[in-house]
């Protein structure tokens, strides 16, 4: 690939020369964050990584490593967006082997802009690569005490549509039915809302059975599809 690092520079200095005071106030706020953003938008952001990924190619897990590190220790947000995004476009190192990456990710982002691509994009994908080293760890993640491993286990299935584990998906959902906070309610719902458009029937019978069990947002979000439900919940 070259010199270690040539990719995280030349991402830096593109989004340096890109960036936008105002833009980057306004992005700061709505994700309600003193780290400091250059203010460029997503699409030339990611335009960015491309780019750079075609000049500086990753030619091994260790450098993909190298370079994820390298972008995520910066102080931008958009640097550690590029991070997060130049691990899920290298498909081929995506496995049970970087975990300690993503969650470090996941813990160090703690907030749902990483914590949602990470758990869906990166370890949902190790979970229908390698389920038996996968499920192990998100039933622990699922039980503690950090708030976004918690979401991450809720919202590890996202997008597996008919190669869901509804059995694990619906036990996660009780487990974490009595928690107060937001973005877990909002994920038990979200993830429930999601395989309802594989198979509403059992998210409707999920729900008809347990909707007391669950907070009402829970309820709400899952319901959303399913459109005999928004009358009685």
């Amino acid at each position: 690939m070259g010199v270690v690092g040539a990719l995280a520079d030349f991402v830096s200095a593109e989004l340096a020369t890109r960036a936008d005071r105002e833009r980057a106030r306004q992005m700061a706020g709505y994700m309600k964050t003193v780290q400091p953003f250059y203010g460029v938008p997503a699409p030339e952001r990611r335009a960015i990584l491309r780019r750079g990924r075609r000049r500086h190619r990753v030619t091994d897990v260790s450098a993909l490593r190298a370079e994820a590190v390298a972008l995520w220790e910066r102080p931008h947000r958009e640097e550690q967006y590029c991070a997060v995004d130049l691990a899920v476009a290298e498909r081929r190192w995506i496995g049970f082997d970087q975990l300690d990456l993503y969650r470090r990710f996941i813990v160090e982002g703690a907030w749902w802009d990483f914590v949602d691509v990470v758990a869906a994009k990166l370890v949902g994908q190790v979970l229908l690569d390698e389920p038996e080293l996968m499920w192990p760890i998100l039933d622990q993640w699922i039980e503690d005490d950090d708030l976004w491993l918690r979401r991450a286990a809720l919202l590890a299935q996202l997008k597996h549509k008919d190669r869901t584990d509804p059995e694990r998906l619906f036990d996660y959902s009780l487990r974490r039915s009595g928690d107060a906070d937001f973005f877990i309610r909002k994920a038990v719902g979200w993830a429930l809302r999601e395989y309802a458009k594989t198979d509403p029937e059992a998210v409707r019978r999920f729900l008809d059975e347990h909707s007391d069990a669950l907070s009402p947002l829970s309820v709400r979000e899952a319901g959303k599809h399913l459109r005999s439900l928004r009358s009685r919940y």
